[in-house]
């Protein structure tokens, strides 16, 4: 924590399960294919990575959770720092988590993001890879993770559908991360 820049600028922090296609959201958001680092590996990204957008905001690329093939301390130290970046940062403007849409509804993911609205944090889901099973199995799963949130939630998180082979939900996101930063006054 003590490595990240002056909290002056909001902060879009990015999150999912190991292997969801966050690196290459990343790269596509930002049109830059060599920003984050994409790996077939699980667990490729291992701190809090902020990248400066427009001189006016900061995307943060944050450790996914789940399943990476590291040790029960490391996966502890991640969610100690990840969750001490999240009640730490007064700039945390919105945590983007990314779910891959080829799947129904995880248990982790479910309790990822009830953990975050627990915590009173804003947050939008972004389901991933919507052009690999097929718009109608992604639309499908979509609404069985809505459904199921529903269970704990009053007034469920925005959602998106990305894809990062065709470009999908690019400007969608795009458009909502400055439409927020128009709400507050950040150019």
């Amino acid at each position: 924590m003590g490595e990240c820049p002056e909290p002056t600028l909001p902060e879009y922090a990015f999150i999912g399960r190991s292997n969801v296609g966050k690196s290459s959201l990343i790269n596509l958001l930002t049109n830059n294919s060599k920003l984050a680092k994409v790996s077939g590996k699980p667990g490729k990204t291992q701190l809090i990575n902020h990248f400066l957008i427009d001189d006016s905001w900061y995307l943060v690329d944050l450790p996914g959770y789940g399943w990476a093939k590291v040790s029960k301390t490391q996966k502890a130290a991640w969610k100690k720092m990840i969750w001490g970046y999240f009640e730490q940062r007064p700039n945390l403007t919105n945590v983007f988590v990314l779910i891959d849409s080829r799947h129904e509804p995880q248990k982790i993911d479910l309790e990822f993001v009830n953990d975050l609205g627990m915590a009173g944090l804003p947050l939008t889901l972004v389901f991933t890879k919507v052009d690999k099973k097929g718009a109608n199995q992604a639309q499908s799963n979509m609404a069985l993770f809505r459904k199921v949130l529903k269970k704990n939630w009053e007034e469920l998180p925005p959602d998106f559908m990305t894809s990062t082979v065709t470009g999908y939900g690019r400007e969608d996101v795009i458009g909502y991360i400055r439409g927020i930063n128009e709400e507050i006054g950040i150019q």
